[in-house]
């Protein structure tokens, strides 16, 4: 009698997780685990994969163009080598006749559902009901809510054939582009480096991320720095100094002067220092050089008196930032603690499979209602979680978490998959087995939980303008702006001093990239009350000048993390309008595969990663791939288009486009793009590009295997 239900997880561990939670006295046997009424199983990742193209017919296994396009009608799979006993295992487990009912417990997303779609085609499962369990954690409650109320699996049969699109989608341009480009123009790009073998990798995201990557390089590469020279006047405020920059305005005897590079600075060193006469006049001044005899600073014997224009006082509230999703962690372990993308999913994969936190590939960034009605619970177990214990009892003795559901940090609209990465207040007996760096991960997630139950830093700023006369022409003045503010609240900030950085200070500075450079946090209480006591009349006393040489900068480059978050945002890159409009959400890749990507980039050669500041920048070869692509088919290193294959994915998981309608789409493109690169020839052209690319490299070895020894950047 059919009774059994099998479980089947995407790995042991989670497999391990499922039977623990089942309460089940299973006996353990090769592969899965059985009871009387129950099997847990598991796959180890992928058991099945699409096939190579000779697999189709021998002729495929020789590259070559007269074989392109290759598109088949019929799609083939096979089992992996490598895992081909656990596959057998699984597939008797599922066909068996006492078994009725499969729960599919692999990880609750797009590649979750691929990895056991294939598996069920490829076993040929058949008259068996199949229930999709989709949790948000591997806690034992949350497991068995799942399996209480898995859905049937054909609920999720449009975000499978979205997986099985994708998976299509990669394979025909991987194998068609990559085949194509290395057939027309790896022999000269083999030359050129004199190495002995090269293959061009084209992929639907990969290329389009080492075109944001190579196109950054350019723009630092071109840019043109330009010096310019700001003036700051020492103002005496109740004892003190401070600096109040100059800034052009109406009144000025400036005012749109061709000596001036913007509103607060001048093209050459001589307009400031006309400036800086003008307005003091004949006052007796010593003049301060620096070693090149260029005067730097000017110091009054007497003070010359200013007048305050402005002194405006405001309240600034800065609210508890939005909870992790993957890509924000990721940009943040790559700032705090130099490691890469891919080491921060395997770090938070292992948070999430030690039931310390919730599922990882997330682009969420706020929790669902359901779980906000529970909050209590998480924040509960957080008492017992030493470095952060004083807030969690905060938070429940004063019962913040009540109203959470009204906030910016509950919204079901914006959730797809699952909500964000939180702590479940629960494992913590699993913390003693984490690495430092999985500890640091652990409290960094933990702090942004909690931070959303407190209250707003609080600041108070004061905006101060004076004006001085202009001797030298009458009825003019030229005024200066200082900008100064004072923590009154700390709010959520209490919970954001990490344990981690021995400076307290490295953390916010490092996190608020782009606060204002002429803002002054004052910690001085009794200097602040003064300033809030001045008024539009009063007096004040100026007792020197300082002119400020600087130079423009160019854009940086990415890091590790700052590229997840590029992907993640691809409509930056967009100008037309209503297309970022359109593919708002969609962006490069997915959380479950930009680590991935980026790592694959590096491993073949493309990209190198400094390891200690996870700056990325492009190899030669890399640079040279990129100009191949962008003669042959540009179309791949837009980002635009990228971001719209991935958006049409998410029609077909939303049942809004058909998988035939896909398809059809993606069979011309490929069909075309391919067809391009046999019928026109680039080699010409590309031979002047190349000697471009290699005019910003560090001559290369003589002769490199085919492993390559990557060359570096000039930059570098």
């Amino acid at each position: 009698m059919a009774n059994k239900q099998v479980y089947i997880a995407e790995k042991p561990s989670v497999a391990q997780a499922f039977a623990s939670a089942l309460k089940i006295n299973f006996t353990r046997r090769d592969g899965y685990l059985e009871s009387d009424t129950a099997i847990v199983t598991w796959c180890v990742g992928h058991l099945v994969t699409m096939s190579y193209p000779e697999v189709y017919d021998d002729k495929y296994k020789r590259w070559a163009l007269e074989t392109l396009p290759f598109i088949p009608t019929d799609f083939k799979y096979e089992v992996i080598s490598s895992v081909s006993k656990q596959f057998k295992i699984v597939k008797e487990l599922l066909n068996r006749p006492d078994v009725d009912t499969i729960y599919i417990c692999t990880d609750s997303g797009r590649e979750g559902e691929y990895i056991y779609r294939l598996v069920d085609m490829q076993a040929g499962v058949k008259d068996k009901k199949r229930k999709r369990v989709w949790i948000d954690s591997q806690t034992e409650d949350e497991i068995l809510r799942g399996i209480r109320e898995a859905k049937d699996d054909s609920e999720y049969d449009n975000l499978g054939a979205a997986a099985f699109l994708r998976a299509k989608e990669d394979y025909l341009m991987g194998i068609n582009f990559s085949r194509a480009l290395t057939l027309k123009y790896a022999y000269s790009i083999k030359n050129f480096l004199n190495v002995d073998k090269c293959v061009i990798s084209v992929g639907r995201v990969m290329t389009c991320v080492l075109g944001i990557v190579v196109d950054r390089e350019r723009e630092i590469r071109e840019f043109v720095k330009t010096p310019f020279y700001r003036i700051l006047a020492g103002v005496n405020l109740n004892g003190k100094t401070c600096d109040a920059e100059w800034r052009v305005v109406e009144e000025s005897n400036f005012f749109q002067s061709p000596l001036l590079y913007s509103e607060k600075g001048f093209k050459e060193r001589e307009g400031a220092i006309k400036l800086i006469s003008q307005v003091v006049g004949g006052s007796p001044t010593e003049v301060v050089k620096n070693e090149e005899g260029n005067p730097v600073e000017y110091k009054l014997d007497q003070g010359i008196k200013c007048q305050v224009i402005k002194c405006e006082k405001k309240k600034e509230v800065k609210n508890p930032p939005l909870l992790y999703n993957l890509a924000e962690l990721q940009n943040d372990c790559s700032r705090f603690f130099k490691i890469n993308p891919d080491e921060t999913l395997a770090v938070a994969q292992e948070l999430y499979e030690k039931k310390l936190t919730t599922y990882p590939r997330t682009d969420a960034r706020v929790m669902s209602s359901a779980i906000a009605k529970v909050i209590s619970q998480n924040i509960k177990g957080l008492t017992a979680y030493e470095p952060c214990s004083v807030y969690a009892k905060s938070i429940l003795q004063h019962e913040a978490y009540k109203g959470i559901e009204k906030t910016r940090y509950v919204n079901d609209k914006a959730i797809t998959d699952h909500y964000a990465i939180i702590p479940t207040g629960q494992g913590l007996s699993a913390l003693s087995t984490l690495s430092p760096t999985s500890a640091k991960v652990y409290e960094i997630i933990v702090r942004r939980f909690l931070a959303v139950f407190y209250p707003a830093a609080n600041y108070q700023k004061v905006a101060l303008e004076i004006s001085l006369d202009n001797l030298e022409a009458e009825a003019k003045k030229e005024h200066f702006f200082a900008n100064f503010k004072i923590l009154t609240g700390k709010g959520y900030l209490h919970v954001m001093d990490y344990s981690f950085f021995k400076d307290k200070k490295k953390d916010k500075s490092e996190g608020d990239e782009n606060s204002s450079e002429e803002e002054e946090t004052v910690t001085d209480e009794e200097l602040f009350e003064y300033l809030k006591g001045l008024k539009k009349g009063d007096e004040l006393e100026v007792s020197g000048f300082n002119l400020k040489e600087g130079e423009t900068s160019p854009p940086k480059r990415y890091n590790s993390g700052t590229i997840i978050l590029t992907m993640e945002n691809a409509g930056q890159f967009i100008e037309d309008e209503e297309l970022r409009a359109q593919i708002k959400g969609s962006g490069i890749g997915t959380s479950a595969t930009r680590a991935g990507i980026l790592t694959k980039l590096v491993n073949i050669g493309y990209l190198n990663l400094n390891k200690k500041t996870q700056i990325i920048t492009p190899t030669q070869m890399g640079e040279m791939v990129y100009e191949t692509v962008s003669c042959s088919m540009k179309p791949m290193l837009n980002p635009a288009l990228t971001a719209s294959w991935e958006k049409g994915l998410t029609g077909v998981a939303e049942g809004q486009i058909t998988e035939e309608e896909y398809m059809g789409k993606l069979d011309d493109f490929v069909s075309k793009r391919t067809n391009l690169v046999k019928q026109n020839d680039y080699r010409g052209l590309l031979r002047s590009r190349f000697d471009y690319v290699a005019s910003n490299y560090k001559e290369a070895p003589k002769k490199a295997s085919s492993k390559g020894k990557r060359t570096k950047t000039k930059a570098e």
